[in-house]
């Protein structure tokens, strides 16, 4: 074989190679050119090498980067942006607190707190006083240090957690109603649930504005009134149960029954804190009739809602 006639094509190759490497010397490339590293002479290709272990290439990447930077670098790296963003969060603070501070002046935590503190044995007296009041005989609620008890140890106090709790059992006994006459629905018992909720807050605007326009003085507070209001709930229980386990005939005796209970109970509870304590002779008789007619109001009210508030589950306790 002749050697030099084959190995021309290969010599021919390293040359221009060569002369290529000397032609880019002068002018640096920004990638490095693989091909020379990996094909061979004969113009095939190497075996890929296994890169090393080693950080050497990532430090080399991780310092370019870091004079090139990221989209976004540069606005974190800036003090006005910095100075923003801090004044930012010390707005969201400002407003957070401002938030809780007009909250806190309306509904009180502690003051809320006060109306859910109850224990069984309290409500187990408060609902029998509800259903069957004639038999109390004190009424006035009892203080410590100027200041109202808590319910559990005052059974004539007001609460919120018999009304809340009364409210939702009224909620899910009218959905059992309406099931007896096939007629629930999710509507239905979302139509009963709002229109429960609307009727009670109309009532108790209607009697703050009352009292307001009368010139009313009391030391009942909003949440008083919406407990006092909210006990009805507890009467429309008994109304629906006693229609469910003797159809018209027990809706209507309940009714009655919870009717007189609810007024008395309104009329015994609320008599100290809207009439004046002091002696009538000193007070002036029109504003006692104000007060009266308030007391007698709120007494009325309550069994008209009860029975509105009921009466469209009539036709499912009927035979």
């Amino acid at each position: 074989m002749d050697l030099s006639s084959s190995g021309r094509r290969p010599a021919g190759k390293v040359a221009q190679r060569i002369r290529s490497q000397r032609t880019t010397s002068n002018n640096p490339q920004l990638f490095e050119d693989t091909s020379i590293s990996q094909t061979n002479f004969y113009g095939g290709f190497l075996p890929q090498q296994p890169q090393s272990s080693g950080f050497s290439n990532t430090e080399q990447f991780v310092g370019h980067s870091s004079g090139l930077g990221f989209p976004g670098q540069q606005l974190l790296n800036d003090p006005m942006a910095n100075v923003a963003v801090q004044y930012g969060q010390t707005l969201a603070g400002q407003g957070t607190d401002l938030l809780n501070r007009n909250i806190k002046r309306y509904v009180s935590s502690s003051r809320l707190k006060y109306y859910f503190a109850v224990d069984t044995a309290y409500v187990g007296k408060k609902l029998g006083l509800l259903i069957f009041p004639f038999a109390h005989s004190d009424w006035s609620l009892r203080y410590s240090k100027d200041e109202p008890v808590q319910p559990r140890y005052d059974v004539n106090a007001p609460d919120l957690y018999i009304p809340v709790m009364a409210f939702v059992t009224y909620i899910l006994l009218a959905g059992v109603v309406l099931g007896t006459q096939s007629r629930f629905s999710p509507e239905h018992l979302g139509l009963t649930a709002s229109t429960a909720f609307v009727w009670t807050v109309i009532e108790l605007v209607v009697l703050l504005l009352t009292m307001y326009i009368l010139n009313v003085s009391t030391d009942l507070k909003y949440l008083d009134m919406l407990a006092y209001c909210g006990y009805k709930y507890v009467g429309m229980i008994v109304i629906l149960l006693g229609g469910l386990a003797f159809q018209s005939t027990g809706y209507y005796i309940s009714m009655l029954w919870m009717a007189l209970s609810i007024a008395f109970f309104l009329v015994r509870s609320l008599r100290l804190a809207i009439l004046p304590h002091s002696d009538p002779s000193t007070v002036e008789r029109g504003n006692n009739k104000r007060r009266l007619y308030v007391l007698l109001v709120v007494a009325v009210v309550q069994p008209l809602l009860m029975w509105w508030l009921t009466r469209h589950l009539i036709a499912a306790v009927k035979l």
